[in-house]
């Protein structure tokens, strides 16, 4: 039997700027954009996007809150801070730091700001990341932010590369880069860390830590609390399994020590503390704690001792998770899940007593809150961040120490949601399991409408309330119905979720999904050929197995930068860092159960198939294109389905560059949902 891999006449589309491969793209897009034009509505999610009254949500650093200002005269941004006391009190005063427009064309590269990693406390300086087509690949430069304008003595700066650097010190970075000697591991990510000293070059910094070619990646932090200066290391063996090293930095010369925790954990080190989250049942110092509890002890505790100074602050149970957890000066906050509902604990350490953080916010409408921003080396005060799909985001500020909520701001409303709600309900999967998910649409519901179903079941992410800020004006306001599934795979009932559907168990989130299409229909909202699911990356791989295994569920399929050929994902742009989710393709005994839920293999030319459309960008350098163009090229050649494709150059993963290339795509989404949902069932 031919191996699959060796055996496709598409693989000339794998060849991102190949002449011919790009002009196949550019065709299909051409007339995908011409098939669903939509202006008008392209035109009012653009407005959206660019209004200069929307929501900032800052990132605070000491005495200044930094936010990045993109509209239509700065739609690659606009880099700047304002005063943490202006900004408190409701009149940011913002000073332009830079002008990511102006820059590129200065220089003649669109640059995209991929973020900044800021010095230590007392060091007006920052590490600006910029991206020259929006991929995860980016430069680095020193910036000086008192003075507004790049270092030109003796700077910092690192290549186009998918680099990570930490702060040591003034003239001290950590760096994990395969430029200048570092290498690349098999999944494209740095093989080592190395401490590089200002003046010197990149290639002679000596290595502190490095990782096998078969790794994953090398990462690096630093902390500053409190006046500890301590280097912070993770060789990640696969993607949810690291070594993590830890030194001082004062130590002259840096000798890294493993921390005694399980590879599978999470840490954060704060001070002299650390914070160990666990996946799977651990036993420490004679005590067995299941996955998803945090504990929380001395950093020592974990470097010379057997761990017996760890107290668990947090211990999972059947309903209620943590989600993330954040520190203040002197608190230990949680964000944690009820029944995938938010809820915000302020831990005091010298009881772990709990108090809750309520937002005083009175809606009908369900929330998620979370933590928007906080400084643990200044003081307690916590910028929570909430919203619900029918409740614009809100920021409000807290003390976690005294907590007295005040709304700073609140996003405007962009869609009318008279006559809507939302609700949670629960369907029931395949093997049993209750799996619930978010509706929103019309309170009264009369006969069947149409539904965009999304999903994404995959590396313990959550799927929680958001505003629906494109969504609620291209489908909800004309009457249709959002709903969101929280699957198997994701994190909403901690990483015991997550682990049901990994690898040979990844059936699980796939039967999950569609148990909700099926009960959205048993509860008379919809018909099946009045949903459409949409999903993008790892969602892109759940929409393409409805597509290809449950095609007459759904009406219509939107699959966005999406994987879809599982036996190459591996040797494609980053796929080989993804192998603890999936497997591995070249293992025969993985190649079993992977290739029943591989799209672009289960594609039956005798299956009819809903109409789809498939988009990507030519820059994602974290899944690629190819995969997108392989499915959509295959369906139209071997199969009677009707696809549609779509790729955008610029964008990366996130398949868009700016908020015009954004509204345009959401537009055509929609464009695309309306005329296969909602004209083409009722004959219009």
């Amino acid at each position: 039997m031919t191996d699959p891999i060796d055996d496709d006449p598409y693989l000339w589309l794998e060849h991102i700027r190949d002449p011919k491969a790009l002009a196949w793209a550019r065709e299909r897009t051409a007339e995908t954009e011409a098939a669903f034009a939509a202006p008008a509505l392209a035109e009012r999610l653009r407005s959206i996007l660019d209004d200069p009254d929307r929501l900032v949500v800052p990132t605070r650093r000491g005495d200044w809150m930094y936010d990045l200002w993109r509209d239509a005269t700065n739609p690659r941004g606009l880099w700047r801070r304002a005063s943490h006391a202006s900004f408190t009190a409701g009149d940011p005063q913002w000073q332009v730091l830079l002008d990511i427009d102006a820059l590129g064309r200065d220089e003649g590269t669109p640059w995209a700001f991929a973020g900044a990693v800021h010095a230590p406390r007392g060091l007006d300086r920052a590490l600006v990341q910029l991206s020259p087509d929006g991929g995860d690949a980016h430069v680095v430069r020193e910036f000086d932010l008192a003075a507004a304008r790049f270092v030109d003595a003796d700077p910092f700066a690192i290549d186009a590369d998918k680099s990570h650097s930490a702060w040591l010190d003034a003239d001290t970075l950590l760096v994990a880069s395969a430029l200048a000697g570092g290498a690349r591991t098999e999944s494209g990510y740095p093989r080592s860390a190395r401490v590089w000293r200002r003046g010197t070059p990149l290639a002679d910094a000596p290595v502190v830590a490095e990782a096998a070619a078969s790794d994953v990646a090398v990462f690096v932090g630093a902390d500053h609390t409190d006046g500890h200066h301590t280097a912070l290391a993770a060789i990640a063996h696969d993607f949810f399994h690291e070594e993590h090293l830890v030194w001082p930095h004062s130590a002259a010369a840096p000798a890294p020590a493993r921390l005694r925790v399980p590879q599978d954990a999470y840490t954060n080190v704060h001070g002299d503390l650390i914070a160990v989250r666990t996946t799977t049942e651990w036993t420490v110092a004679g005590a067995t704690h299941p996955g998803g509890t945090l504990l929380v002890g001395p950093l020592r505790t974990v470097l010379d001792g057997d761990g017996d100074e760890l107290v668990p602050v947090f211990t999972p149970t059947a309903t209620a998770v943590l989600e993330e957890w954040t520190w203040t000066r002197t608190r230990l906050v949680l964000t944690v899940l009820e029944n995938v509902r938010s809820r915000i604990l302020s831990l005091d350490p010298a009881s772990w007593a709990a108090t809750e953080l309520h937002t005083g916010i009175d809606t009908s409408d369900i929330l998620a809150v979370d933590v928007a921003t906080a400084d643990a080396d200044e003081d307690d005060e916590l910028w929570l961040l909430a919203r619900g799909f029918l409740t614009p985001q809100t920021l409000l500020v807290t003390d976690a120490a005294a907590p007295a909520p005040r709304v700073v701001d609140r996003a405007p409303e962009v869609f009318d949601a008279t006559g809507l709600a939302t609700t949670q309900h629960w369907a029931t999967s395949a093997d049993g399991t209750r799996i619930p998910y978010f509706q929103v649409g019309p309170v009264e519901s009369y006969g069947v409408r149409a539904v965009t179903l999304s999903g994404y079941g995959g590396f313990e992410v959550s799927r929680l309330p958001e505003y629906a800020t494109l969504v609620g004006p291209a489908w909800l306001e004309p009457g249709n119905v959002y709903v969101v599934a929280n699957i198997r795979g994701g994190g909403e009932f901690g990483p015991a979720w997550h682990l049901a559907a990994l690898r040979e168990n990844r059936h699980r989130a796939y039967q999950d999904f569609v148990a909700v299409a099926r009960d959205l229909v048993a509860r008379g909202v919809t018909t099946p050929e009045r949903i459409g699911c949409h999903g993008g990356s790892n969602g892109g791989l759940l929409v393409g197995n409805m597509l290809t295994q449950h095609p007459d569920d759904f009406g219509a399929v939107v699959c966005g930068v999406p994987l879809l050929d599982m036996r190459r994902y591996t040797r494609l742009s980053a796929g080989a860092s993804w192998i603890a989710e999936y497997g591995d393709p070249d293992d025969p005994a993985d190649w079993e159960f992977i290739r029943t839920f591989s799209p672009y293999h289960l594609i039956d030319p005798a299956r009819a198939c809903p109409p789809s459309l498939i988009y990507a960008a030519t820059s994602d350098d974290r899944v690629g294109p190819v995969q997108a163009r392989k499915m959509a090229a295959r369906l139209a050649d071997e199969t009677d389905a009707e696809v549609h494709y779509l790729e955008q150059d610029e964008g990366g993963h996130a398949a868009s560059i700016d908020n015009a290339a954004k509204a345009a795509l959401q537009a055509t989404i929609h464009a695309f949902l309306h005329d296969v949902l909602v004209r083409r069932p009722a004959g219009v």
